[in-house]
């Protein structure tokens, strides 16, 4: 389920980074021309939503795997039958 801010309300925070981290983060911005600030929550952003998306892959694949005999033998009945005619 991605969900999304919409929101211009901003909340001050304080995180610390390595510096090898910080210098990615600001060439990234630069090539963006975002702030260090911009950049922290698009890519925060970016990789939540990737995040929520692996989870739901992983749950859709669960599924479907719970269903695999079923499916399966539906597949080999098909084919059979098309087999015949």
């Amino acid at each position: 389920m991605f969900v999304e801010y919409i929101s211009s309300m901003k909340v001050k925070t304080s995180v610390t980074l390595s510096e090898d981290l910080v210098a990615t983060i600001d060439h990234a911005a630069k090539k963006t021309g975002e702030s260090r600030s911009e950049a922290i929550e698009r890519l925060l952003r970016e990789s939540l939503a990737a995040a929520a998306r692996r989870a739901s892959d992983a749950r859709d694949l669960s599924l479907i795997d719970q269903q695999a005999n079923a499916l399966n033998a539906e597949v080999t009945d098909v084919l059979t039958y098309q087999g015949d005619r």
